[in-house]
């Protein structure tokens, strides 16, 4: 099926909407929360859970046609053009949310992520703990166990988690969850892989700090400690049951159930790459109007000067990293796998706007590495789109995978 990329009105309406957002309410305390790392942006968590939201706040229209994850894709992009950190920082679901969603049962989903949809109450927060010391990349090598206690039917999780964007809202504001990745049985490699639900405040989950970083300062990045923390059965997002060999069964998510989580993420997270790219770009270009410097966009390129050079090729990065983006997001409204495109998307945003920031403060000199603009906070915060939900290299492995058709046995 082909795959268009005109929006409807309602997308076009709603990216209005959240760049008003950006500037007005994200723009102003951007420099602030930086510096004042781990601090709780307090006005603007209040100001979403109150107002950003609310269902009529995005100005769509539910008897018109949506974009679906392209909406949503668009939506990170506008709000990360105002700040990548605030956006992680919204009390949402989260990445934990795309883990329920993707691998947990209907019955999950609601007990889980409804609450996150109702009036009134205070922010609360999810998140997913994957990472470890000796388990980056490589989450098949998960030291965390979840041990069944065959008494009470109660998983009793036993680890320590480090890299956990959102770690701290999701830890501990009432309401909140953090989805735990474990080995239920370490011979058994990633098939021992199961996914876990943990309520905030369950005895045996201890917050122990959060992370000083080069970027996205505002994001609580997390480490969390499990002793002998219990969840019940019920948490278990899909089977328990451990199938080393043959056909998995029906219902059995398990490992690739919790991966799925990462082919609808990365679009996530490409769109924020796009947002901060536009950002340095658009401040670059508005310097340079500024100082009635014209860029020949259509001028052929031995006539161009250096700078127009430059300029020609984030505004290309940019574009190419957005068409791909949509398109891994398109597909998943088709129904259509995406595992490549997801993938091809992310590895594409990261290097772009790992370019196109470092260009922009280049171009602007001693001005754009200082701290009174913000262009060397948004290469800051640039970088970390390379590295979290799979590095560079991690997703370019799963590019050629799919495309040479070899298992990971294979290609490593």
């Amino acid at each position: 099926m082909p795959i268009s990329f005109e929006l409807t009105r309602n997308t076009l309406n709603s990216r209005e909407y959240y760049h008003e957002v950006a500037r007005g309410q994200m723009r102003p305390i951007s420099r602030k929360y930086d510096e004042q790392e781990h601090d709780l942006p307090v006005e603007w968590v209040d100001w979403y859970w109150s107002e950003g939201r609310k269902p009529s706040a995005n100005r769509v229209d539910p008897g018109q046609p949506t974009d679906g994850m392209i909406q949503v894709c668009v939506q990170a992009e506008e709000l990360c053009w105002g700040d990548a950190a605030l956006y992680l920082r919204m009390p949402t679901p989260a990445l934990g949310g795309s883990a329920v969603a993707a691998a947990g049962t209907g019955e999950q989903r609601e007990r889980f992520l409804s609450r996150f949809r109702a009036e009134g109450g205070h922010p609360i927060w999810g998140a997913m703990a994957i990472t470890e010391a000796s388990a980056g990349s490589d989450a098949a090598a998960i030291q965390t166990t979840a041990t069944l206690d065959e008494a009470s039917g109660e998983w009793v999780l036993n680890g320590t988690k480090i890299f956990c964007t959102a770690g701290e809202g999701a830890s501990t504001a009432e309401g909140g969850f953090v989805v735990v990745w474990a080995t239920v049985d370490r011979s058994a490699g990633r098939a021992g892989i199961k996914s876990f639900v943990v309520p905030a405040g369950t005895p045996g989950m201890k917050l122990v700090g959060c992370e000083k970083k080069l970027g996205i300062r505002a994001s609580d990045t997390a480490t969390l400690v499990l002793e002998d923390c219990r969840v019940p059965p019920e948490n278990l997002l899909g089977s328990a049951e451990v199938k080393k060999r043959g056909p998995k069964k029906s219902g059995d998510k398990g490992f690739k159930g919790a991966m799925a989580t990462f082919d609808a993420s990365r679009p996530i997270v490409a769109a924020m790459a796009v947002g901060v790219g536009r950002a340095a770009l658009d401040f670059v270009l508005e310097r340079l109007a500024g100082e009635r410097v014209e860029v020949r966009w259509d001028a052929p390129a031995s006539d161009r000067s250096a700078v127009e050079r430059d300029l020609v090729e984030m505004q290309a990065e940019l574009q190419a990293a957005r068409l791909l983006t949509w398109r891994a997001a398109r597909m998943i409204g088709l129904g259509q796998p995406n595992n490549l495109e997801a993938s091809m998307a992310k590895a594409k945003a990261g290097l772009a706007v790992t370019r196109i920031t470092q260009k922009a403060v280049e171009l602007l000199g001693p001005l754009g590495y200082s701290r009174k603009l913000l262009v060397e906070k948004w290469m800051r915060d640039a970088k970390i789109n390379d590295i979290y939900e799979g590095t560079q290299q991690i997703n370019q492995l799963i590019v050629a995978r799919r495309i040479l058709d070899y298992s990971s046995s294979v290609l490593r």
